[in-house]
């Protein structure tokens, strides 16, 4: 086992009964087509998706008991996410210890998000299969302390700025709000608000003004497409 995954082991405190498990969790598939012998880590990276996001579902569930599904989920995508697990691997310097093949490597293959976020699910998967479900539950709870914190407390924050985000990076469009009136004359306002991307409208919001119906009406679109995101994968 080289220097560089034995730091590995000191930094994050964890040392594997069966280190040839480690070394596939930091095996590219560069690596890999040029030693046949060896494993890629998109096996264990598939299994260690699967396991982050239940454990992060888990403690969003017991944390937030009166949220909805597409309100759990959105707050699920918004951290177990490609950029979320890169910068986790960067502060745990997890592209040093990678196995990469020469093109990649001369590609700034230790700095791609790509590379480093399935490096960190393999890792998660690793430690699973070596030392059990609590052993990867801590750890996964551990590294993500400081991301869940400051997700959650973005997650109510601003939904409209975040579907703006969302809908020019996956449609390279802008929402729109229209908004109506429902109140009467001896009633209180009650705006009703539809947001659209394109010609396609997402979701509707209600409330006491116009800001407020469209808030929600953004908050109802990000739930919704993090749902319709989440049954298409």
């Amino acid at each position: 086992m080289n220097t560089s995954i034995e730091q590995l082991q000191n930094r994050i405190g964890i040392r594997w009964y069966n280190p040839s498990l480690l070394i596939e969790a930091l095996t590219h598939s560069s690596y890999a087509n040029e030693n046949p012998s060896t494993s890629p880590n998109e096996r264990l990276e598939f299994l260690g998706d699967s396991i982050i996001g239940c454990i992060i579902s888990e403690r969003l569930y017991n944390d937030y008991p009166k949220l909805t599904e597409g309100e759990l989920t959105l707050r699920r995508s918004q951290l177990v996410c490609s950029s979320t697990l890169a910068s986790i691997a960067q502060s745990m310097k997890l592209g040093e210890a990678l196995l990469l093949g020469k093109g990649e490597e001369k590609c700034a293959g230790r700095q791609k998000e790509s590379n480093l976020s399935g490096a960190l699910e393999a890792l998660v998967a690793s430690i699973m299969l070596d030392k059990g479900w609590n052993k990867a539950r801590s750890f996964v709870l551990s590294i993500f302390e400081s991301a869940y914190a400051k997700t959650q407390q973005e997650a109510v924050l601003d939904f409209k700025s975040q579907l703006l985000q969302l809908a020019q990076e996956q449609f390279n469009l802008q929402p729109t709000y229209s908004s109506t009136d429902s109140g009467k004359i001896d009633h209180p306002s009650r705006f009703t608000a539809v947001v659209s991307i394109g010609d396609v409208s997402i979701s509707t919001g209600s409330g006491h003004s116009k800001k407020q119906a469209e808030t929600l009406a953004a908050m109802n679109a990000l739930a919704k497409l993090a749902i319709d995101s989440k049954q298409t994968t």
